[in-house]
């Protein structure tokens, strides 16, 4: 009986330690979100601040450049960081992404936004809750999304250069159902890493950078959605 309280009490501890990090990590992610958002609305609804912004291509091309290396800095030095510092970074990174996405305004109708921004928000919950809770190991799953997204990739890079919409249209189309299977991969991921946590610093950094998978997850699968199914402005 005294094994059997004591695994049962690890196994409660396990889950409670697994709940708690999630929960940090959807609070920092929606965050993210909320920052991104609110700032993208702010800048195109001021005149100035996007005017400012469209007709800088140094500025624009800047913000792109300053996201991609405060992604690359969190992921490649996080264990050098202090947890303020990657605060700081995913906070400016929040605040970057919103100043860029500002532009989807001028292409997209505010409905079509909103509604494919619920149709991935609703995609992104399901499988995420699919991730949380299935007992199935999805690591060899995730490998293979891992390789299509290296495959879009490559292939975008090149269309860059063809300029093909219909491979355009096909890529947007994979890239949805690659970060869609990878959202519920990355949670059982972030998930697993609590038991390998030793102290509350370590379980911090592992909440900021989960935040930061899954809003990258969130973010191309509304992207994406958005180009195939949004309805553009005509004005």
């Amino acid at each position: 009986m005294a094994n059997y309280e004591n695994y049962s009490s690890r196994g409660r501890s396990a889950a409670k330690s697994s709940t708690g990090l999630m929960t940090r990590v959807f609070g920092w992610q929606s965050l993210g979100l909320m920052i991104s958002a609110v700032v993208a609305f702010i800048v195109a609804t001021t005149p100035l601040l996007f005017k400012a912004l469209v007709m800088n291509k140094i500025l624009f091309y800047g913000l792109i450049f300053g996201q991609l290396g405060l992604v690359m800095a969190l992921g490649f030095m996080a264990h050098k960081m202090s947890y303020s510092t990657m605060v700081a970074a995913y906070v400016g990174y929040a605040l970057m992404t919103g100043i860029t996405l500002s532009t989807i305004f001028m292409v997209y109708t505010m409905s079509s936004i909103a509604a494919c921004f619920g149709i991935a928000a609703g995609m992104f919950g399901i499988m995420a809750v699919y991730g949380y809770v299935t007992k199935a190991d999805l690591s060899g799953f995730g490998n293979i999304m891992l390789m299509g997204l290296i495959g879009v990739l490559i292939a975008s890079l090149v269309n860059m250069f063809m300029n093909n919409d219909t491979m355009s249209y096909v890529l947007s189309f994979l890239s949805i159902i690659i970060f869609t299977g990878l959202t519920a991969y990355d949670v059982q991921k972030i998930k697993n890493f609590s038991a390998a946590a030793v102290d509350e610093e370590m379980i911090s950094k592992v909440a900021i950078l989960g935040a930061l998978t899954l809003y990258l997850d969130f973010l191309n699968i509304f992207l994406h959605l958005l180009f195939l199914l949004g309805g553009r402005r005509r004005d």
